[in-house]
């Protein structure tokens, strides 16, 4: 069995080397993501509330017949 420390050591090499042959995205990529995200967010946020409302007030005219 191996020791922990070494064990270790050797995950650590392996995160090291591996986070080297990543390909990082520029900074201006990131940025248009990021705002892209964002964007999409608030259009879907805005969609989800406009259904939301619609239901609710579907919902308060359903109960309210009589």
């Amino acid at each position: 069995m191996a020791k922990p420390i070494q064990n270790s050591k050797v995950v650590a090499g392996d995160l090291i080397g591996e986070l080297k042959k990543v390909t990082w995205p520029s900074r201006e990529n990131t940025i248009r993501l990021t705002i892209i995200v964002i964007a999409i967010s608030l259009i879907i946020g805005f969609y989800i509330g406009i259904i939301d409302s619609l239901l609710a007030i579907g919902l308060e005219y359903l109960t309210n017949i009589k």
